[in-house]
């Protein structure tokens, strides 16, 4: 397919405004059914600071089936970087667009030379010999496939997915000692193994589970796997040293398995809560060793999903920048829970779900304001399982998540932000739950004393030298506590409506009308001096990831409210066009 090299540096976020203003049109059917996976190109993003994959997936899967170039760093956020020139293997977990990087979990790396053990190294640095180049001139990616020739070991790769089971295929033009490495020790950036385990079985299925720790503070994956040739001989190393054992379990692990054919395909199916739920998802997923109807029907669920929105454009770019935007808003949340209903919830306990599916990282902060809109008006029948997903992590861990990810709480960014997924939800008429429950998890949210919240309930300001960020979190906060409000007055709770009401009028307390900004008080209630509109310095001043001049507009629950504190509409047109 073709790929617009121009565009690979458009960051994610960016992508998304693109897509949501655009012009567009809701549609089961066209005039000219054109395919729309051709529009898609998943390399958009993964150069620049885009922090995208351009591996396999399904949509809103659970795994992302990507190569990994086995470099840290904030560029490789997502494990890939288009500046690379290495792939240090295969792994079935990643993250799209984020700021942290994590995952990169069950490592595969075809190579075709003998492996040997070193017990002077072990870990990372033992693997790195092994590592491959690569040319981006036989690099391919599309929609739930993915393929690249690996110069080293003289090897055509391709992936492809099921929403649980990873599915590789691998062409070896030369046969001198071909083998497959399975490494669970790799780790990039934040995240680094603590315990793996690996064991052969009789009838050749690998099991085993990588555990780690990052910016999710303990995440475990489990693993079942199968090839279609017989493994000539295996060896399972143990830090480096060959263990001579059929199962093994360290902080570093990796498996070698020997071959002597030239095409060597392998499934990997996978589970957060146990290696019965991998050999489910292993067994159930992919019935066959059709590689090529696996990648057919994992497509046929991309046009499906993507059909959803047909643009009128004759503009080949445009259409090209629309649905890979539109693609990437499927790469999360991802599915969480395995065929038995079961997934690795918080505080590290197992726990099980009926007639509906779990789902896992939520990036609220960056989604609730139109990714999650998008999901009610696009995919309205998914919306019920992911407030499902919010909600019962609250129910297990006592608090709405903030940045969930794979069961843990990362508390990462600002705001209770699940409040406006979840209440726009319930006003479409998409959420099915007790209200009463809905509510009172929203209210507990709301009434914690961590970032900044006391300060804001007691003075109805953050001071800006007590707490970074003052700014940004209390105009978020004032918007989330409407939402609250929206949701008691539906509820007819009368009390409570008031309450948030005025909560929701705190932004007004950091409005400088001489200056006309959004601004940071102190604890005695004068402005902080100096002021610049348009200084920022990332998350460490007033402002999150932005300056004056950009929040100070974030009062979308209250807009005439915000005219009025900027003298009216004269005033505030002539500011806007003054922004831009």
């Amino acid at each position: 397919m073709n790929k617009i090299y121009t565009m690979k540096n458009i960051p994610g976020w960016t992508m998304m405004w693109i897509l949501i203003s655009g012009f567009m049109i809701l549609s089961c059917s066209s005039p000219k059914e054109e395919n729309l996976l051709s529009y898609v190109d998943p390399f958009i993003g993964t150069g620049g600071h885009g922090h995208t994959f351009p591996g396999a997936s399904s949509p809103f899967g659970m795994v992302q089936l990507s190569p990994d170039n086995g470099t840290s760093g904030w560029d490789w956020c997502s494990g890939y970087h288009y500046s690379d020139s290495i792939i240090a293997g295969f792994s079935h977990l990643h993250l799209s667009g984020t700021g942290i990087g994590d995952l990169a979990d069950i490592s595969v790396l075809p190579v075709n030379k003998p492996v040997l053990p070193d017990t002077s190294h072990g870990g990372l640095s033992y693997m790195k010999k092994y590592w491959s180049g690569f040319s981006h001139n036989t690099e391919t990616a599309e929609p739930g496939y993915y393929s690249v020739f690996l110069e080293d070991p003289q090897v055509e790769v391709e992936l492809t997915t099921s929403p649980r089971t990873g599915f590789h295929r691998y062409i070896f033009k030369e046969v001198k000692n071909p083998a497959i490495i399975f490494d669970l020790g790799f780790s990039i950036n934040w995240d680094q193994a603590t315990e793996a385990s690996l064991k052969v079985h009789e009838d050749g299925m690998i099991t085993g589970y990588r555990r780690s720790k990052g910016w999710a503070r303990d995440q475990i994956i489990y693993f079942a796997a199968m090839f279609d040739q017989p493994v000539i001989a295996y060896d399972l190393i143990e830090g480096g040293m060959n263990s001579g054992m059929q199962e093994v379990k360290n902080k570093v692990v990796q498996g070698i398995f020997q071959f002597s054919t030239d095409t060597i395909q392998l499934k990997v199916g996978l589970s957060s809560a146990s290696i019965d739920g991998a050999i489910r998802s292993l067994k159930e997923e992919i019935l066959h060793w059709n590689f090529s109807e696996v990648k057919m029907k994992t497509q046929e669920k991309w046009e499906k999903e993507l059909s959803k929105i047909r643009i009128q454009t004759t503009n080949y770019e445009d259409k090209v920048i629309f649905y890979t935007s539109f693609y990437h808003t499927m790469m999360a949340p991802a599915l969480f829970s395995d065929l038995n209903g079961e997934y690795h919830g918080p505080e590290g306990k197992v726990s099980s779900t009926q007639n509906r599916k779990q789902y896992t990282i939520f990036s609220l902060w960056d989604t609730f304001r139109a990714a999650h809109p998008l999901y009610t008006l696009v995919f309205p029948e998914l919306v019920p399982d992911l407030i499902n997903s919010i909600l019962s992590f609250y129910g297990e861990s006592g608090l709405l998540p903030v940045w969930e990810l794979m069961g843990n709480e990362t508390n990462t960014m600002i705001g209770y932000h699940s409040i406006p997924v979840i209440v726009d939800a319930f006003m479409k008429g998409l959420v099915d739950l007790d209200p009463e429950f809905i509510f009172q998890a929203m209210k507990r949210s709301a009434m914690q004393d961590r970032e900044g919240l006391i300060y804001y309930r007691d003075m109805g300001y953050i001071p800006a030298d007590l707490e970074n960020e003052s700014v940004s979190k209390a105009l978020e906060y004032a918007y989330d506590d409407w939402c609250i409000a929206a949701m008691a007055n539906k509820l007819e709770k009368k009390e409570e409506f008031e309450i948030f009401s005025l909560r929701a009028k705190n932004f007004r307390n950091h409005f400088d009308k001489e200056t006309g900004f959004m601004r940071g008080k102190l604890k005695n209630g004068k402005w902080k001096e100096p002021f610049d509109p348009l200084y920022s310095e990332h998350r460490f001043d007033e402002y999150t990831e932005g300056n004056a001049w950009q929040y100070s507009w974030f009062v979308p629950h209250d807009v005439s409210g915000l005219i009025a504190l900027m003298g009216g509409n004269e005033n505030f047109v002539t500011k806007l066009d003054s922004l831009f």
